[in-house]
């Protein structure tokens, strides 16, 4: 073979290969444990929040007591269907005043909310069953429990 044929070769299998790989995704916006740290619970406001780590991604269903940032990282092959490999939810709850009251950490680990960090107020530890409502429902719904 010549060499352009063996560099020809070479070219295409290292295009096959590449092919192959996973590409990964980013989706949604998640404020560092830097950025974090400088909230204080008690002190701050929907205001000094929103300047200091951004806007939220979306606020509490049913009333307005709780931020919440949302960050998903996604596998894709090339034909396969995009498989999510991590979420990760930072939930800021406010109080009637609007102050902050708790803020908390949250990551999806086989279909379980797990808490990764959590700096609470003694009194108060609302906006938690919104979390846990909207990640217990993953991987827990089967055709039995529909048929009853």
């Amino acid at each position: 073979m010549s060499r352009v044929m063996r560099f020809g070769l070479a070219v295409m299998l290292a295009g096959l290969i590449a092919a192959c790989s996973a590409t990964y995704r980013n989706h949604g916006y998640m404020p560092t444990d830097t950025d974090v740290e400088v909230l204080q619970i008690g002190v701050d406001t929907r205001e000094t929040v929103a300047q200091a780590i951004g806007q939220p991604g979306t606020a509490g269903l049913l009333t307005s007591s709780g931020w919440y940032y949302v960050q998903s990282r996604f596998k894709h092959f090339t034909y396969n269907a995009p498989e999510e490999i991590d979420r990760q939810v930072l939930a800021v709850s406010f109080s009637d005043a609007g102050t902050v009251t708790n803020i908390e950490r949250f990551g999806l680990e086989d279909g379980r909310v797990v808490v990764l960090s959590r700096r609470v107020t003694a009194t108060n530890i609302k906006g938690v069953s919104f979390l846990r409502q909207l990640f217990g429902s993953f991987g827990r719904i089967t055709l039995e429990d529909s048929l009853k």
